[in-house]
């Protein structure tokens, strides 16, 4: 069986991870736009590149749900407790939520939290469980900066002690306060993208995207001018704060493509003056045509559209599919078989 000898490049947030360093904060909804047609690895993949590259993920340009029936009433219930004072007494006995508050309260906390840390950070394992239990009722001060985006709290206390444990486990010196709350706060974001992205907020942070660009150009034929975000808002029936958020992710977008060609390498003078045959770029492009010729010509173009086989973005399932008159299932169908094919070649 043949091998694929190569690569699609990287996909769009990997692209735009790049422009990133350390410390930077990337933005929930941005990332979701980028990866919406990718599988669910894709997000369990990029969400450990931020934590291993030490960023920050924020939820603030994420969508604050309406959710309805039990779990409604409960999320805004526990947003209510949040703003006048998480307490157990103010919970129902037997509540999940009130018997965890009333356990953590009963937690020994004691200590010096920099010492504790230190001591961990010299390998004493002993302090490890005192400078958990201190942590923990930070972990409930911030699971309330996380409420009203559809993860209930103790969801988000749970993945708040997650960071918290990872804290402890790989302070190593420095601030460690710092970074206590730091992945804190990024394992809580993290169960709010999973969420966000369940309830498919990319796919319409991507077609809002989509919806602007083409009443931008719409407005702009039929005024003459540049419309103003006012004018643009009222046709797309948003806000003036979300219709921003959404030229502002556009911009950015516009912006990492511009980026993205202008580090593709330019031809040499050496390169130029070779037969077309023999340059690098042309045997590469042929090995992939005669990669793609075994397909039918809709499949060849389906991979095209979705990897950016011509130099372009790749494409999600929904836009390949407008471009071939598919549905995005179909799409997906299609080129899992066309892959499958071709890996059999």
């Amino acid at each position: 069986m043949m091998e694929l000898e190569y690569s699609f490049g990287r996909t769009p947030w990997e692209a735009f991870l790049s422009t990133r360093q350390a410390g930077d904060t990337v933005f929930a909804g941005k990332m979701l736009a980028l990866l919406e047609g990718e599988g669910g690895d894709a997000l369990e993949d990029a969400l450990h590149s931020l934590e291993e590259a030490c960023m920050n993920l924020s939820v603030a340009d994420l969508p604050r749900p309406t959710i309805t029936g039990e779990a409604g009433l409960r999320l805004r219930r526990e947003a209510e407790l949040v703003k006048t004072g998480l307490s157990p007494r103010k919970l129902e006995e037997g509540d999940p939520l009130r018997l965890y508050l009333e356990e953590l309260a009963g937690l020994p906390a004691c200590g010096d939290e920099r010492i504790l840390a230190e001591r961990c950070a010299a390998g004493d394992e002993s302090a490890r469980e005192p400078l958990t239990n201190l942590g923990l009722s930070r972990v409930i001060q911030l699971a309330g900066e996380y409420t009203g985006f559809g993860v209930l709290l103790l969801d988000l206390i749970q993945e708040g002690s997650l960071g918290l444990w990872e804290a402890v486990q790989s302070y190593s010196g420095g601030d460690y306060p710092a970074l206590r709350d730091r992945l804190i706060r990024f394992y809580m974001a993290k169960a709010v993208v999973v969420s966000a992205r369940d309830a498919g907020v990319g796919q319409r942070i991507r077609q809002a995207m989509e919806d602007y660009r083409a009443v931008d150009q719409r407005l702009l034929a039929e005024l003459g001018r540049n419309p103003t975000l006012e004018e643009i808002a009222e046709e797309l029936h948003m806000s003036p704060e979300t219709t921003r958020t959404v030229k502002k992710m556009l911009s950015d977008a516009n912006a990492l493509e511009r980026t993205a060609r202008a580090a593709q390498p330019e031809e040499t003078q050496e390169e130029a003056d070779q037969p077309v045959e023999n340059t690098a770029l042309f045997q590469m492009r042929q090995r992939i045509q005669e990669l793609l010729s075994v397909l039918d010509e809709e499949d060849g173009r389906l991979l095209t559209l979705r990897f950016g086989l011509e130099g372009g973005l790749p494409l999600s399932p929904e836009e390949t599919g407008k471009r071939l008159g598919l549905t995005p299932e179909k799409v997906l169908s299609r080129e899992a078989a066309a892959l499958a094919s071709l890996r059999n070649s």
